[in-house]
Order: structure tokens, then C-alpha cells, then sequence
């Protein structure tokens, strides 16, 4: 699994022109699923999205997660993050999981961020999304869990 995760202090995702899911300060989430992940990367990569530090503490170090600040996720599904731009003119998308697994995980994915108690709010899976964000900062990170297992 792949994620873009951005530091927030808003962000809406709509479809058709009505907004499907909104939060405030927190994380916005473009996750990715390919071929060959499994529970465990589903695991690794809410586990990480709740806990990562990069939330500024009193000091202005990045120091708190998501869960420490109460903030919130909202978690966009992108097969496109497993797209293989490396030759020609249009990407490839050969190593995104197949639609009914990506849609699984995804789905996981979103119930192990509830679980942990920090709220989660999601995209349609497979929609066409209009995504809003204000980024804060600018703080963006990348994970690929295939590269850590």
C-alpha cells in the first residue's frame, strides 16, 4: 500500500457537487492498494497514519500525531499512486490491485483508523472526487509498506 498524507487544517472531498466527507485540522489520506498487499500492510499503514508525529507541540517540534491533537483523517482512495510513469507517455497501472481487493482494504484500512479512536472520514471508492484541501505547512509525506515488509 501506498499513501500521500498531508497535514491539514481543512479539507472536503465532494461528489456530484455534494460533500461526502469533511474534517478540520488533521491528516487527508490518498491511499493506494496494489498487488500483493495484505492485511498486515492494512495494519502498518493505520497504525502509522494514527501515530506519526508530525503535529507541532509547544515548542513547534513535530512532535504530536493526529491522535494527540484530536484531529481527524479523511482517507481518499487513488489507485493512481500505483501508476508506473517510467516509460512512455501514459502511465501504467499493472501493479494497482484489482478493484474488489483495493475496495477491502481500503475499507480496513478506515476501520483500523476507527478502532484506534481517531475519526475517519472517507471519498467514494472508485467515485470521481473533487478533493479541497488547505494544506498546513506545507507537510507532506509518502509510505510505500511494500518496501518495508
Amino acid at each position: 500500500m501506498r499513501f500521500v498524507c498531508q497535514r491539514v487544517s481543512h479539507a472536503k472531498v465532494e461528489v456530484e457537487g455534494k460533500v461526502v466527507g469533511e474534517i478540520e485540522r488533521g491528516l487527508l489520506v490518498y491511499l493506494g492498494v496494489g498487488k500483493g498487499d495484505t492485511a498486515d500492510d492494512a495494519q502498518f499503514i493505520a497504525g502509522k497514519l494514527v501515530n506519526l508525529r508530525i503535529f507541532a507541540d509547544e515548542a513547534g517540534k513535530m512532535n504530536r500525531s493526529v491522535m494527540d491533537i484530536g484531529g481527524k483523517i479523511l482517507l481518499i482512495s487513488n489507485f493512481t499512486l500505483h501508476g508506473d510513469c517510467r516509460k512512455g507517455r501514459r502511465p501504467g497501472f499493472d501493479a494497482a490491485a484489482d478493484p474488489s481487493l483495493a475496495e477491502q482494504f481500503y475499507e480496513k484500512v478506515a476501520d483500523l483508523i476507527a478502532e484506534s479512536g481517531v475519526a475517519v472520514e472517507k471519498g467514494v471508492f472508485g467515485g470521481y472526487m473533487q478533493v479541497t484541501s488547505q494544506n498546513d505547512g506545507p507537510v507532506t509525506f509518502l509510505l510505500d509498506s511494500s518496501r518495508l515488509f
